[in-house]
């Protein structure tokens, strides 16, 4: 008898895995293309109004491509350079770390409803600069505030870490209510704060509680872009074990994963690149919440693909947002935390009501 020879049968990926790298593209392709975007709207935009192909040339030209656009007098030269891009450059900074910072921390807790101040660290920051407007503290010049932000931003994570460790490991239930109740503390704080301090001390804090990018300018930038960018390559690399983690503390630990190392690894990546940015920003709601819960419905829950592309998302939107709060009103600058909370809240709602009766999950 001659052996029958089966011909292989080709296994053709389903159709849902061949698209995944397309949508992957086009996703990032469209994030790229929307913060080119509305970083140069931004920087023409405003009061005294920058045509666009200006502003491009002048960019074009800093860079040594071209020479200075003919329609430019110094005084939009000066209005673009000294006033715009670093208003513009930080809104992008502060607005990837709240992307990414949010993603790092939906992975480190297993809950989309995670984002960085769950552990204390936009209330902590808050009471810094409470701190420094009310006592009239300026050792540091124009960096007191921001510095003291950032130093009790930083120690309150390391508080609520602490004290939600046990027997040499932390649950993430604990430390869920550990940072809820050191929140709870630290809004006791400013409000007392708040009762101590005069009627413009008063006023200057509810303003930075609002969070605005209205103070920007290029020292504030080149402190928090190295502590930002290196935030953001350390939680690329945590990318492979936050996948890994999404299976659960003791199946990570199974396959060689040390989970409290990673998770005291991101909660500090998370306490320093969000220390830094709100330092200079103040409070900002939703961008860390809504941006990670969009690109992962869009992209999956793998965080090689969901920690960049939240960068992205982030960025877009909080420049988006200093752009509406910037031109909505004639002669004013709205907080921009009024407008990340009145759109990302019911954004997020609806986001929430899709997820549930589509898959009843958040994966």
């Amino acid at each position: 008898m001659s052996a029958v020879q089966e011909k292989p049968v080709a296994v053709l990926p389903e159709p849902g895995l061949r698209r995944r790298p397309l949508r992957v593209t086009v996703l990032f392709a469209v994030l790229v293309a929307g913060l080119l975007a509305v970083a140069l709207v931004s920087a023409a935009a405003g009061q005294y109004g920058i045509p666009v192909p200006d502003v491009l040339g002048s960019i074009l030209h800093r860079i040594g491509i071209g020479s200075a656009p003919a329609g430019m007098d110094s005084y939009a030269e000066g209005t673009l350079w000294q006033v715009r891009f670093p208003r513009v450059v930080l809104s992008l900074i502060v607005g990837g770390v709240l992307g990414v910072c949010g993603a790092l921390m939906q992975g480190v807790f297993g809950n989309p409803l995670a984002e960085p101040g769950v552990v204390g660290v936009s209330s902590g920051a808050a009471v810094g600069a409470c701190l420094s407007i009310v006592g009239g503290w300026t050792f540091l010049g124009t960096f007191t505030t921001p510095a003291l932000a950032f130093a009790t931003g930083l120690a309150t994570v390391l508080t609520v870490y602490l004290l939600a460790r046990s027997k040499g490991r932390t649950e993430v239930v604990t430390l869920i209510l550990t940072g809820v109740a050191v929140n709870a503390v630290a809004g006791a704080a400013i409000a007392f704060l708040v009762f101590l301090g005069d009627q413009s001390a008063r006023e200057q804090i509810v303003f930075w509680q609002l969070g605005s990018m209205a103070s920007s300018r290029w020292p504030y930038v080149y402190t928090v872009a190295p502590l930002a960018v290196a935030s953001v390559l350390v939680a690329l690399v945590l990318a492979r074990k936050l996948d890994l983690l999404s299976l659960g503390d003791r199946q990570a630990r199974h396959v060689g994963v040390n989970v409290e190392s990673l998770r005291l690894t991101a909660v500090l990546v998370v306490a320093v690149a969000v220390s830094a940015a709100v330092s200079y920003s103040g409070i900002i709601g939703f961008v860390g919440l809504v941006v990670p819960h969009l690109i992962r419905m869009i992209a999956g829950p793998g965080h090689r693909v969901l920690l960049p592309a939240s960068a992205l998302g982030g960025a877009v939107l909080l420049s988006l947002a200093d752009l509406l709060a910037r031109t909505l009103f004639p002669f004013a600058d709205l907080p921009i935390g009024i407008l990340t909370a009145l759109v990302g809240g019911p954004f997020f709602f609806v986001l929430l009501l899709r997820t549930r009766k589509s898959s009843g999950g958040w994966a």
